[in-house]
């Protein structure tokens, strides 16, 4: 189904409802009008007369439905469907063209009323032309434009989402915007000035009768003064109420929506959105809001993806600021680890079963390595390489980098024991960890920056890692690293080494 589905049967429904019925009370006031108030213009005649008014009637409404077809819902296919900006623009104007519609035939009904059927009957005068276009145009007209706008405005803002998906109300030109202020300026007029003009002119008439009128007339014409003022007390508080509630909530309503879509933001749920029902300063604050929880879900996309490349902790304090990532040098720990016999694995088995593999791999140590406050600085072919207490001091560091590295190879044990369930080979790493002053800092070129770790006690710890293979076990830790531990643990001291690059010897303890 179409998105112009629904809209079409609400045109044919809700939209022939109001425009009958804001016709019928037009009709109904203007009869009145001729009834009770100026009662000497209403129009001769009887069989002719009502064969005429059938005729301009039938012509007339057919005019207005062949104008209005244009901005029939089943030539708008929605916003997300149609390119042809006159298509957006004629989904936008539809109230007021629906409204205008209506005016001019109330507008021609006044003309044939009051130029035309005069002149036909012989009847036609300046005076009396005008008397009947103010009434059926201006007093019939208007209320029954009035009302066609802003019903057929108010309904048709439950739709309009339908047709905009995107709430792109704003980005359709040649649209009127009936702004706030000016909506409540001609509603002003419509309820306080145009029935005060009424009441002054019929007031100015009377008085001038009563003043040429002996005193047996006075009392007629009081009371048909008194008739006239009650009418148009009535009719314009009648109109006031109706106007009254559309308008309150044209801007109520939309505000009502904002403040709802506000409370669930701040709730924590950045998939809402605001409806845009109108191009005015409210749509204009909605479809601000929109784009605002826009930019907080792309932000908060990019701190969760964030948050994949380090610790939760750390990439809040990198966020907020508090992280130095412009270089500075402090005491942290550095852990690295290998995969043992990785080449000939590699060669062994398909590639898309190394990636596999080693894809869990690295998810089962990071996690361990994170669970504990570390960060991986990098993933190098089969191995990894994480800090403690940087970029966020860790009093505590070496401690967290051993229990991590603990971790690390119960979690190896736990999955070579699934491995080997489903037939796959074993598989064996080496860790070393080492704590030193290093310079922690955002190294790269201006297009890419990565953070990095320079010192020797990070080739240290490599060393320390490579050397699991010639002194046995899984797990070597440095004497610099067990002095700075807060809480003892089970290691095994090694008589001191030589590694690479170093001429003093370093003390080793390697894990049971």
């Amino acid at each position: 189904m179409s998105a112009a589905a629904p809209v079409e049967r609400w045109w044919r429904t809700d939209v022939a409802r109001f425009v009958a019925g804001g016709n019928l009370a037009g009709a109904l006031v203007t009869f009145s009008y001729f009834s009770f108030i100026d009662r000497n213009e209403v129009p001769t005649g009887t069989g002719a007369n009502a064969a005429f008014f059938v005729i301009a009637f039938v012509g007339i409404s057919g005019l207005g439905m062949l104008i209005s077809a244009r901005w029939r819902p089943s030539t708008l296919a929605g916003a997300s469907d149609v390119a042809d900006a006159e298509m957006r623009r004629r989904a936008l104007t539809m109230p007021f063209a629906l409204a205008g519609i209506s005016a001019m035939g109330w507008l021609l009904s006044g003309l044939a009323w009051g130029v035309l059927w005069p002149a036909l009957t012989g009847e036609l005068t300046m005076a009396r032309a005008l008397r009947l276009i103010i009434g059926v145009t201006l007093v019939g007209g208007t209320i029954t434009t009035s009302f066609i706008f802003f019903a057929v405005e108010r309904a048709w803002r439950r739709r309009l989402p339908i047709l905009f998906p995107r709430g792109d109300l704003s980005s359709v030109a040649g649209v009127p915007r009936l702004r706030v202020r000016l909506r409540l300026v001609a509603v002003f007029l419509l309820v306080g000035f145009l029935p005060m003009l009424l009441v002054g002119r019929f007031a100015y008439g009377r008085a001038v009768a009563i003043a040429s009128a002996g005193p047996a007339a006075a009392p007629d014409l009081l009371g048909h003064m008194a008739l006239v003022i009650a009418f148009l007390v009535g009719v314009g508080a009648l109109t006031a109420v109706g106007l009254a509630a559309f308008v309150s909530r044209s801007v109520a309503e939309p505000l009502r929506e904002l403040e709802g879509a506000m409370a669930r933001v701040g709730a924590g749920d950045l998939d809402t959105r605001c409806p845009v029902v109108s191009n005015d300063e409210i749509g204009a604050v909605a479809e601000g809001f929109n784009r605002m929880v826009a930019g907080l879900r792309e932000r908060e996309r990019i701190r969760e993806t964030f948050g994949k490349y380090v610790s939760p902790e750390v990439r809040d304090e990198i966020l907020a600021g508090r992280a130095r990532l412009d270089g500075q040098v402090r005491e942290v720990t550095i852990l690295f680890s290998d995969l043992r016999d990785f080449t000939p694995w590699v060669e062994s088995h398909p590639p898309d079963e190394v990636v596999r593999d080693l894809n869990e791999y690295f998810t089962l140590m990071e996690g361990a390595i994170r669970a504990h406050g570390g960060l991986v600085v990098q993933f190098i072919g089969d191995e990894i390489e994480a800090v403690f207490g940087a970029p966020v001091a860790t009093p505590a560091h070496a401690d967290h980098a051993v229990a991590a590295a603990l971790e690390m190879r119960t979690r190896l044990a736990a999955w070579n024991e699934a491995r080997r369930a489903r037939g796959s080979v074993k598989l064996e790493h080496g860790i070393g960890v080492h704590t030193g002053a290093v310079l922690a800092a955002s190294i790269g070129s201006p297009d890419r920056l990565s953070y990095a770790l320079v010192g020797d006690p990070v080739n240290l710890a490599s060393r320390l890692q490579s050397l699991t293979k010639e002194v046995g076990g899984d797990l070597l830790v440095s004497g610099e690293t067990v002095r700075r531990l807060r809480t003892p643990v089970s290691l095994e001291a090694l008589p001191a080494v030589r590694v690479k690059g170093r001429v003093a010897e370093v003390e080793v303890y390697r894990a049971g």
